[in-house]
Formats: structure tokens, sequence, C-alpha cells
């Protein structure tokens, strides 16, 4: 019985079924009440009308569109169907975009069914929100994968697709240093920014129009770093941690976010270790736990990026984890998946972890902590070489 049950449990097929049935799921239960799945398809049909696509609509939404023009096109598919089934083929691509990034990847099984498993709760997290956090996860494990596999011009393609929907998957740039074809990269990279930031002109209305939206979207982006600040949805990071612990709004973040870059390149000078694959897979963790910690913008349903950066820090060490490890991992699932959901009293659900965003504290010590394991670990295979996953 337990043999089968542990067979069950790491057969791909059954992943792939709970990760859409999590889709369905966050399809059913916010059916109603999908408020940024609204602001999407607004963006679609005020652009096809020709309107601001960052304008407030109350009658029909609360916020404002806060990504980039391109993603206005995009959404298209899934606002010209009715919004029942726009909703769920929303959720379901989501679930699937992430789940295929993570399969395509050249993780061990072990690691893909770690990941696959432990960010469940948080995958349905980001889904209850219906927001682009989860294909910004799968840009980033992408261009990591193709720049791995010496597919430059694929790797560029999802550092653009990420970046000109929310910015974030800029950081993709983070794996230059590992690419064998630099030039080609850097080619690749001009060549789909260009056919990014043009392609929505033939569906919405021309060159004017849509250089005036970019302009928007700088202006919105602007406004919402400032309104983040104490925001109790948003900025829940290491900077909105400390900023709402302190109480004090007279300080600048990059008091925090320069030590922190600082700390995040620091590895990049041990060349030596460049050629082990523990280490880049490292980096790659870094790097999605990075983007959470040190952006006002950081909210609960961006969270599945740094769990699927954590599971790989855990996994990807050519070391035996130690107690300490596995009780961090554990610290992370109860204070961070879990920081937001009914499992917590509401006493120190509403008064303590969230207005003090205290679901960034497991994320930061475990940044740290790699922090200092990759300026000090040797990253070279326990065997001769690393396996590969099973497909």
């Amino acid at each position: 019985m337990k043999k089968k049950l542990l067979s069950i449990c790491s057969d791909y097929r059954t992943l792939f079924g709970l990760w859409m049935l999590i889709a369905v799921v966050s399809w059913f239960v916010k059916m109603n009440r999908c408020n940024n799945f609204l602001i999407y398809k607004g963006s679609f049909w005020n652009a096809i009308r020709g309107w601001n696509i960052y304008m407030l609509n109350p009658a029909e939404y609360e916020d404002c569109h806060h990504y980039g023009p391109f993603f206005s096109m995009l959404f298209a598919p899934f606002a010209v169907v009715p919004q029942w089934l726009g909703l769920l083929l929303w959720c379901l691509a989501l679930a699937l975009f992430l789940y295929w990034a993570i399969r395509q990847s050249q993780f061990t099984k072990y690691q893909q069914l770690f990941i696959l498993w432990f960010c469940a709760n948080e995958l349905l997290n980001a889904l209850f929100m219906q927001q682009f956090n989860v294909a910004v996860c799968a840009t980033i494990l992408l261009a990591y994968y193709f720049i791995e596999k010496e597919k430059d011009f694929w790797a560029a393609f999802f550092i653009m697709l990420g970046t000109f929907v929310k910015l974030y998957s800029i950081v993709g740039l983070a794996f230059f240093f590992f690419s064998k074809h630099k030039g080609k990269l850097v080619a690749s990279l001009v060549f789909w920014a260009v056919v990014m930031f043009v392609a929505p002109m033939p569906f919405f209305h021309g060159w004017d129009y849509i250089v005036g939206q970019y302009g928007e979207w700088y202006h919105s982006l602007a406004t919402k770093n400032g309104d983040n600040q104490f925001a109790i949805a948003q900025n829940i990071s290491l900077l909105g941690m400390v900023r709402k612990i302190s109480g004090s709004a007279t300080y600048s973040d990059l008091w925090i976010i320069v030590p922190g870059m600082l700390l995040f390149a620091l590895p990049y000078l041990r060349f030596s270790q460049y050629k082990n694959v523990a280490f880049r897979q490292t980096i790659l963790a870094s790097v999605l736990m990075f983007i959470i910690l040190f952006s006002t913008g950081s909210e609960n349903s961006g969270y599945i990026t740094a769990l699927v950066g954590i599971v790989i820090w855990f996994t990807a060490a050519p070391w035996k984890r130690g107690k300490w490890d596995v009780a961090l991992m554990v610290f992370v699932m109860l204070c961070c998946s879990f920081a937001h959901s009914d499992l917590y009293p509401s006493i120190i659900r509403d008064n303590l972890t969230r207005p003090y965003a205290l679901k960034a504290l497991p994320v930061t010590i475990v940044w740290l902590k790699l922090c200092y394991e990759m300026l000090m670990k040797d990253y070279a295979p326990a065997t001769a070489s690393m396996p590969s996953a099973t497909n």
C-alpha cells in the first residue's frame, strides 16, 4: 500500500491533475469575484476603443491596469469570450504555463516533484488573484533553461515576453554570464524587444497611440510605487517588512536595495563555480527570491516565484541538507505559504502577519543563507555527473 501511494505521488500525471484541479477550483471560487481579470479584460477593450488603458473605471472594477500595452494584445483570447469561459481558460493557461516550464527544466525528477508538491498551495494563492505572477515565474525558468540549452534566441523571447508585460522578467539577464553565445543573446533581445514593442500597433490604433500608452504605463508604475509603501496588500517584501515594522516613511529604500544588490552580485565573482550546474541553479534560486524581496510591488500572489526559488535552493546543493535546512523549509511552509490563509487565527493574520509584511521573513532568512552558501561552499557535484530530469 505504501509503495503504491508513493508511486501515485511521484507520478507526473498526478501532479498535472492536481495543478489543473487547482486552476479549476480557483476559477469556481472566484467566478464572481475576479477583479484582476476584469481589469485585464477592460484593458483590452479600452485599447480596442482607443482609450487610455490605464484609466480608472470604478463602475467595472477596482484599481487600474499596471501591465504593458503588449499584454492587452496577449489577453485578447480571454477577453472576447464569455467572462466565465475567459476566466477558466486564463486560470488553466497560467497553471499550465508554469507546469510546462518546470517540466521543461533540466531539474532532476526529485526537484520537479518537490517543486510541484511544495508550491501547490502557493499556486492556489496566486490563481485566486488571477495575476500574471505565475507566468513571470515561468518566463524566468524558461529563460534559464534555454540559456542552459544554448538556445539563446528563445531565452531572449521569454525574457522580453515577461518584461513587456510586468518588467520583472528582465532579471533573466542575470543568466547572461552563463550564456556561451552572448552576442546572439544580445541580438535576440533587441529583435524581440522591437517585435513586442510594435506588435500591438496593427491592432490598437497605430504608432502614436501605443507610444502614448507606454508613457501612460510609466506614469502608472511611478504612481503605484508611491502608493505601495504602506499598502497592506502591496510591498510584501523585505523592503515593506522593514518599513512597516519601523513605521518610518522618511528613509530611502536604496539603503536596503544597494546592499542587497551587492550581496546578490558577489557570488558572480566565483568564476570557477560557473561550470557547476548546482551553482547555476542556485543563482536561479537567488534571482527568483530577489525580485520578491526587493520590490515594493510584491504581493501575496507573487510568492509562487519565491517559493519555487526556495525549493531549487534546497534541492540543488550537492551536499546533504541538515536538520536546520529542513526546519527552514517547514518555517517557509507554515509562515510564508499559509501566512495569509484562514488556517491562521485572524488575530495573528490581520494584526501581525499582514500589517507587517511578515510573509517576507522566511524568504529573507533563506535568501541570506543562500548568499552565504554561494560565497563559501563548493558546488562541485558529489558524483561524476548530476542526473538529469526523468521525463
